[in-house]
């Protein structure tokens, strides 16, 4: 079972006061004019000196030295400044790293080779698993748009992704997109066939994925932590035929492995990760019927168990978008494409419970297509036109939901960014 969150936290051992001392460092700080550097000593309550270095300029920093204390006899003069600087050991300096927030990291590099090591190995995102610290950013293409674009979650820093390095085909045609760990998946097809692009976060490229044990399109998609997984859509090997088989991806071994089949057959449906457990909701069947159903996968039994009814009340066509689900808080919302309504799924009664006010962007206008609706971390995400004729550019909207309030406040994020206001893809990655 696959146990790790989207948010959350996880206690970490801190070193403690001997292990903090045993790696002495000195930080070499430049001024005009002079050089001088920062001293720490054996003792953690000594105080930390700033000392004028009165050797040659070609000297080099590893060569220089400072003494304790006013009487040594090595020329160099303390100056009248105390600093209570901490000596920190390489293990809580790797941890303060690794709460930076990831746009930042470019700066970090030029540290030193340790911390560009770290970051070039993609360790750092390893040990922000495992302290449970992780921020969503945000992956978009929009309509006229070749780029990619990545955001980090406040919206505040963007930045264009390489070119995909496909064909003309993969460019022009419909994409499906999903993440796991620090990787974003972009599905599609090309001359040759049905193929994967995975981005890599820590080498900022493109490359080719090993295929899925059975290629589809219009299938549902989740993710937990380091793992994806897909259920659903039409069979790309069996003549596009509506499938009821799921497959599970590490993105640590790269590769994939099959899951039972679901009870149903079923394209154009949507997926969630929710209580430790893969949901696939919505769709249509071989029999071009609309299902309302729902059903969950199960780790431990390795069975899919089938929710009946699960969107009774929310209207659902071969027109219409697959749902527009997403889950925050462990809570599942959706935001329903005839209505423009939010609404809340009530597990105990099998239900929904509409929030109010409506939602800013316009969903209704074209039946759901063209508008991100994601989970943030603890918050929910809907990007689109805020007008049914169409606006000049996307707006985006975030809020906290509460499922025990019937009211909610949307809050408008200005990034800057004029974008097209139909959005083609979307994707959130947690790392």
């Amino acid at each position: 079972m696959c146990e790790e969150k989207e948010t959350g936290s996880k206690g970490e051992h801190l070193p403690t006061n001997d292990s903090r001392m045993a790696s002495k460092k000195a930080l070499p700080v430049r001024t005009s004019g002079s050089r001088f550097w920062v001293s720490s000593h054996s003792s953690p309550t000594e105080k930390m000196r700033v000392c004028e270095n009165k050797a040659k300029p070609e000297q080099k920093w590893h060569e220089m030295s400072c003494s304790k204390s006013s009487d040594d006899s090595s020329g160099v003069e303390p100056q009248d400044a105390d600093y209570n600087l901490p000596c920190l050991s390489d293990e809580l300096d790797t941890l303060i790293m690794a709460r930076v927030p990831r746009s930042e990291y470019w700066k970090i590099s030029f540290l030193n080779k340790r911390f560009l090591g770290l970051l070039t190995s993609g360790e750092i995102y390893n040990i922000r698993r495992e302290i449970g610290f992780k921020e969503p950013s945000v992956f978009m293409l929009a309509d006229g748009e070749t780029n990619w674009c990545a955001f980090d979650q406040h919206f505040m820093r963007r930045r264009k992704l390489p070119i995909i390095p496909s064909d003309d085909l993969f460019e022009n045609c419909d994409k499906e997109s999903f993440s796991a760990g620090t990787y974003l998946f972009v599905l599609g097809q090309e001359f040759s066939g049905a193929v994967i692009w995975r981005y890599e976060l820590v080498t900022n490229k493109w490359f080719k994925n090993p295929s899925m044990i059975r290629p589809r399109c219009l299938f549902a998609s989740a993710a937990c932590g380091t793992f994806a997984y897909v259920a659903g859509g039409l069979d790309l090997n069996a003549d596009h035929e509506v499938s009821n088989s799921a497959e599970k991806y590490n993105s640590e071994s790269e590769s994939w492995e099959s899951l039972p089949p679901m009870n149903k057959k079923r394209r154009n449906c949507s997926g969630c990760y929710m209580d430790n457990k893969f949901c696939v909701i919505g769709g249509q069947d071989d029999q071009q019927n609309d299902l309302s159903c729902g059903e969950f996968f199960d780790e431990k039994t390795k069975e899919w168990n089938l929710i009946p009814d699960m969107l009774k009340g929310i209207p659902v066509s071969t027109a219409q978008s697959p749902p527009l689900i997403a889950v925050a808080n462990n809570e599942l919302y959706t935001l329903d494409a005839s209505s423009n309504e939010l609404k809340v799924y009530l597990k105990s009664s099998n239900s929904w419970r509409k929030l109010g006010p409506a939602v800013p962007v316009r969903a209704d206008a074209r039946r759901g297509w063209g508008v991100a609706f994601k989970s943030l971390g603890n918050e929910l995400l809907v990007i689109g036109s805020t007008s049914a004729d169409g606006a000049r550019r996307a707006s985006i909207y975030t809020c906290c939901p509460d499922p025990a309030l019937e009211t909610l406040r949307w809050r408008e994020i200005k990034c800057g960014t004029q974008l097209n206001p139909f959005i083609r893809n979307c994707a959130v990655m947690i790392a």
